[in-house]
């Protein structure tokens, strides 16, 4: 088990040997190799009895990417041009920072930047990637790891499948989230809710933090296969390892249970087909939908999935009936405070400092705590990056267009998920994410196809090829 631990340490250590010594594209390697491992690493360190390095384990990821943007600022020899999606998250990060400097609501100066952190973050993320040089990243290396991380979850979680039984139950996941988030253990398992349906159903997680958390990750490995063996014909030409991998993605999302990341998945695929124009694919999903409700059908004289499938569809499970709760509650004390509670009122670390207002939905936690106007600057910029995306797909070749089309079903496979969680808590899925939008907005500029602005509507400079990595 000790493996965990040794490898998010060596994913860190190399990390910072990589920005000493010029490589630094090697922060990749723990963006991708160390961060799923993130908790289950904390979980066994705690176990194993190294409860006093968990402060050290968990500042390696902000270390990171603080120690990343503070070298490539120093080293910045030529003028930024700058997007504007880059003037929205500054925006946006520095509102927000008003919020943890000035001693808003009620919560104290601490939790007020633990909650920053945990709402605030991810610009740093994006400026990471937005400052590499396009030159220094052979992208399809990377997103072969990702592949490779995904066929290796799908092992872990299938041994779960076949012994019933969960890997967090080995790691001292309930300890850890007891002593260091003050949540108690819940569920048939010991473990959390999140772990089981409503009737008793297991959700396995294989070596993330939660099956919220792995279900995201197969969607983001979906949109890495297809952008990786998408050629710019619109052929899609995977061989065995593409598709050792997507069958991989559909075993994960599956085992993982999460109805909103299920959704999602199939979406993405959909999404994909019009991007790309598969007819087959737009019809085969359109009959395997029809399928899938006769099916149903037929499934409901089992008594436990017909109430699952009744509750769901109706919102009276108490999955469900606690995200409306929690919807209803946020949306109210948006209304009443459209400025906000401060910060540390909702979301993860308001349930840890028992200040929870709201919650189930990152737009929400965003609004609770910072108003109306951060939620709002949040969702711009999100729906900003799909429309630059969709508008950049047909026009790319080579590198450029695999970054855009991943990045675009990246988001697009988010939105449902976004709507259900807190999915920025997630370092995996948020620090993949948004470094690779950092990343492309970079070669938008860098190869001149994207003027320092690009309101809706404004014509783009000349197309120029950028070098191919």
């Amino acid at each position: 088990m000790i493996i965990f631990p040794l490898v998010y340490l060596s994913a860190f250590i190399f990390a910072l040997k990589g920005i000493v010594t010029g490589k630094r594209e090697e922060v990749l390697l723990f963006i991708l190799f160390g961060l799923p491992l993130y908790i289950t690493s904390l979980c066994i360190a705690f176990d194993s009895g190294f409860s006093n390095f968990i402060g050290l384990f968990q500042s390696f990821k902000e270390l990171t990417i603080v120690t990343l943007l503070g070298v490539q600022l120093y080293t910045l020899k030529t003028r930024i041009r700058f997007h504007l999606i880059d003037y929205a998250v500054i925006f946006y990060f520095s509102y927000v920072f008003l919020y943890a400097l000035f001693p808003i609501g009620e919560q104290t100066l601490l939790v007020r930047l633990l909650a920053f952190k945990s709402l605030s973050f991810f610009p740093l993320v994006y400026f990471c990637g937005r400052l590499f040089d396009p030159r220094g990243i052979y992208i399809n290396k990377y997103f072969h790891y990702i592949i490779y991380f995904s066929i290796a979850a799908t092992g872990v979680v299938m041994l779960e499948f076949i012994f019933s039984t969960h890997f967090q139950s080995f790691t001292g996941y309930a300890d850890f989230y007891y002593y260091i988030y003050n949540f108690e253990p819940t569920g048939e398992a010991g473990l959390s809710w999140t772990f089981e349906t409503e009737t008793g159903i297991k959700r396995f997680a294989s070596f993330f933090a939660n099956p919220l958390e792995f279900a995201s990750s197969s969607i983001l490995a979906l949109a890495i296969i297809a952008a990786l063996y998408t050629a710019d014909s619109n052929k899609f030409q995977p061989d065995s390892l593409g598709m050792l991998a997507f069958y991989a993605t559909f075993i994960c999302i599956i085992l993982a249970l999460s109805r909103a990341a299920f959704l999602n998945y199939f979406f993405v695929i959909y999404i994909y087909a019009i991007l790309t124009n598969k007819r087959y694919i737009l019809n085969t999903i359109h009959f395997a939908g029809l399928c899938v409700v006769v099916y149903i059908i037929y499934l409901l004289n089992d008594e436990d999935l017909r109430d699952f499938v009744i509750s769901t569809l109706n919102f009276t499970n108490s999955s469900s009936v606690g995200h409306l709760l929690e919807w209803i509650d946020g949306i109210n004390s948006m209304i009443e405070s459209p400025l906000g509670l401060g910060l540390g009122t909702s979301g993860r670390v308001g349930g840890s400092f028992n200040g929870n207002t709201g919650g189930e939905n990152q737009l929400i936690i965003i609004g609770v705590q910072a108003g109306i106007i951060a939620m709002l600057t949040y969702l711009f910029i999100y729906i900003l990056i799909i429309r630059i995306c969709w508008k950049w797909f047909r026009k790319l070749k080579g590198r450029e267009r695999q970054v855009c089309l991943a990045l675009l079903l990246m988001k697009v496979g988010f939105i449902i998920p976004m709507m259900t969680s807190e999915l920025e808590s997630s370092a995996y899925i948020s620090y993949t994410t948004w470094f690779f939008t950092g990343f492309f907005v970079c070669i938008l500029q860098a190869s001149g196809r994207a003027t320092s602005y690009e309101l809706p509507g404004q014509a783009l400079s000349p197309p120029r090829r950028a070098t191919d990595n």
